[in-house]
């Protein structure tokens, strides 16, 4: 195969930035910060990046990009499907036509019936209007959505009456409001609202209820007392309304509440902690509770790394009774019941269908779903070798994952009784993914609906395990061209991601093709830091530990190259946002193990994340800069304090002004130090997104620009010749 390197002949040197230092001493250490000027938002900032811009082009064009992007634009404009969610006996799903650039909700009546259209973000005024998400009510008579414009993820919450499509009513400005933070009532929804993107609002949250009809200004509100690692997540019962909020503080613990709307309402603002009736306060772990049923069932890691289900009858909680002062705990998870005990496999999440428990397990990264009595499997649903499960709804639907920051979630007359079905999403590697439907009297599953799309080529996927720098075996999924055999010499790219409980598990990519058609090798690292491995997995890879996960990639990339997959010319570091502060770490602490990086919206500066956006919220994650002791092993790491004066590998950052999740000056003050002290010539380049945020509710064309402008950098870095 070709081994080609682009040049660029024209404007081979970056943009001058001018350095304003500041310097400061936190802890008693002097930290000086050269480029503070590029978090800002001026006309000076905005003339920086249009001409870091126009330098990155010369990089992002050219013979690569040009094969790429008709065969990218073929392999984007096909007709993709999401999940299908049942309520009251309708069924509703996306589709994605291939003259569309946003994917339309729509309803069927019984499963074989004709689809019709509800919610089209097609025809939203402004091309950067998107619907991110959707919640259908329980008897399926209503749809409320998530209406964002520029990928910012703050909501306008749309209602849809499903009879009549039309949206009966909008309650706007909720900021970072999201499924889990949302349900429905008789009359109306509760909904956890957020502040603004600016000045860090978007960690005040409040619990208001809205009725149906009403002026969204006379909206009741409920409560604030949330603190800023707070992460509410609400759970009602539809039958008698009992509302719980389980407050997640990060990815570390929970505490679950029963709201009292009396209370809250006799006490008015003043009074608003009141409604918070504390329920499981004083237990060490993460409570995810689902209420079917009369049942209240929590998927939990309390005494169980690997997670478990405990479940409580819901008269024992609706009954705990009005607040008091002083009150103990009503709950006791030593006391429950445990409908699905710890096993051997990561329990991800539960669904229902009718009166059958369904549990989602994942082992060593792969998906695995079955039916669950007595505290035992009772019937697997077929699934393939190496997959993920997801959008699992049977006739009580809800999210399989049940934690996590918001899910995106298929009306009378079925054919089939809804309780004798369920609906999953299988994805894989080698095809895109699946939509299932199985049915329970026949034990047979079959396929809905696939898109109609294939990477273009038979590749192998195998599962290899790597020594990391303590000892810790860490997987990763290798996928390459069907009978290529390791030469040494293969281009290779590595992605990782290591953080917030998020494990990286198989799933297809269509924009992969050409570069494995080309003899390309990806592969996908399972970092710690993910829940791969459960709990410890994750904590093995936070705060204080974080290192383990940086090691675990260079562990992986010196396995790669030992196993004679590749070399180090030829190897590349992929990640976006937790995944670009691990690409930071990597070309600052290990520039030798890479031929490329690309740095997707990334954090850097991890001595200042805190102060802007959500990053306040990430220090259970992170640690706290405030904090002495996490500043140690903070300020050793962040990737903007250790950018030295030395050679680094061809280097592109990506990020997107509308980033309302990590702020686009970590990659620009990175940018211009790397720039300032990169010892030889390989480019480093930023590349900035306007009218979009960090990755939600992008149209297709902006999804295909942006994918051959990565492909094409990742490929000419590394020498892949990926034309026709």
């Amino acid at each position: 195969m070709p081994r080609r390197r682009r040049r660029v002949t024209v404007n081979d040197s970056p943009p001058e930035t001018p350095r304003r230092p500041v310097t400061e001493t936190p802890h008693g250490e002097e930290v000086a910060d050269p480029y503070r000027w590029l978090e800002e938002d001026t006309d000076e900032v905005a003339a920086w990046v249009d001409a870091q811009n126009e330098y990155a082009d010369g990089f992002l064009g050219g013979d690569t990009s040009d094969a790429l992007r008709p065969r990218f634009e073929d392999l984007a404009r096909v007709t993709d499907y999401g999940a299908v969610t049942v309520r009251g006996g309708r069924y509703f799903g996306t589709v994605e036509g291939p003259d569309e650039d946003h994917g339309v909700l729509y309803v069927r009546e019984s499963f074989d019936g004709e689809p019709r259209a509800l919610v089209d973000p097609n025809a939203f005024d402004g091309e950067a209007a998107s619907m991110n998400w959707f919640v259908v009510g329980p008897d399926g008579d209503r749809v409320a959505y998530g209406y964002d414009e520029g990928g910012e993820e703050q909501y306008d919450v749309r209602v849809v009456y499903v009879g009549s499509g039309e949206v009966t009513e909008t309650v706007p400005d909720l900021g970072r409001v999201n499924p889990g933070g949302f349900a429905w009532t008789d009359g109306g929804f509760y909904y956890v609202r957020t502040g603004g993107a600016g000045g860090g609002a978007q960690l005040e949250k409040s619990l208001y209820h809205h009725e149906h009809g009403a002026d969204p200004d006379d909206d009741r509100f409920l409560t604030d007392a949330f603190g800023q690692h707070d992460g509410p997540q609400l759970e009602i019962d539809d039958e008698t309304g009992a509302l719980l909020a389980a407050v997640h503080e990060g990815t570390a613990n929970s505490e679950v509440y029963l709201v009292d709307v009396d209370a809250a309402e006799a006490d008015g603002a003043d009074g608003s902690s009141d409604a918070l009736v504390p329920l499981l306060t004083d237990a060490d772990g993460t409570f995810h509770p689902h209420i079917h049923d009369g049942t209240v069932y929590f998927v939990t890691n309390y005494d169980a790394p690997f997670s478990r289900v405990l479940s409580v009858p819901l008269a024992d909680v609706a009954g705990s009774g009005s607040n008091a002062d002083g009150r103990d705990d009503a709950l006791d998870p030593d006391a429950m019941a445990e409908p699905i005990p710890e096993t051997d496999g990561v329990l991800r999440g539960i669904a229902f269908a009718g009166d059958r428990l369904l549990a989602h397990h994942m082992r060593d990264a792969s998906s695995e779903l079955a039916v669950w009595a007595d505290g035992e499997p009772t019937e697997r649903l077929p699934t393939p070798e190496f997959c993920s499960v997801g959008g699992v709804s049977g006739s009580d639907g809800g999210d399989d994952e049940g934690e996590g920051e918001g899910a995106d979630e298929a009306g009378p007359g079925s054919a089939v009784d809804a309780a004798d079905e369920v609906f999953y999403v299988v994805g894989t590697f080698a095809e895109p993914a699946r939509v299932r439907r199985y049915d329970f009297e026949t034990g047979e599953a079959e396929t809905i609906a696939q898109a109609d799309v294939s990477l273009g080529v038979d590749v192998t996927v195998s599962q290899e395990f790597f020594e990391s720098r303590d000892g810790t075996e860490v997987p990763a999924f290798v996928i390459r061209r069907e009978g290529l055999e390791p030469d040494g010499d293969a281009p290779t790219v590595l992605y990782g991601y290591g953080g917030f409980r998020i494990p990286q598990t198989p799933g297809f990519d269509r924009f992969r093709g050409p570069f494995l058609a080309a003899g390309g090798v990806f592969v996908v690292a399972n970092l710690r830091g993910g829940t791969e491995y459960g709990e410890p997995w994750h904590e093995a890879g936070m705060g204080e530990r974080k290192q383990n996960v940086f090691d675990d990639f260079y562990a992986v990339a010196e396995g790669l190259v030992e196993s004679g997959y590749t070399n180090t010319d030829r190897l590349a570091a992929f990640g976006g946002s937790n995944g670009g502060l691990l690409t930071g770490a990597a070309v600052t602490q290990r520039p030798d193990l890479w031929g490329a990086v690309l740095s997707t919206v990334p954090l850097l500066d991890m001595l200042r994340f805190h102060r802007f956006l959500l990053g306040e919220y990430w220090t259970v994650e992170y640690g706290s800069p405030d904090d002495s002791d996490d500043f140690e092993f903070l300020r050793a790491y962040s990737p903007y304090h250790n950018v030295a004066e030395r050679e680094y590998p061809p280097t592109m950052f990506k990020t997107a002004a509308g980033d309302t999740r990590v702020h686009p000056g970590h990659a620009r003050k990175m940018t211009a130090l790397m720039q300032a002290r990169n010892a030889g010539d390989s480019p480093v380049v930023l590349r900035t997104e306007t009218d979009t945020g960090h990755g939600v509710g992008k149209p297709t064309e902006r999804i295909v620009r942006e994918q051959v402008e990565q492909w094409t950098w990742l490929c000419d870095r590394l020498g892949v010749d990926v034309r026709e």
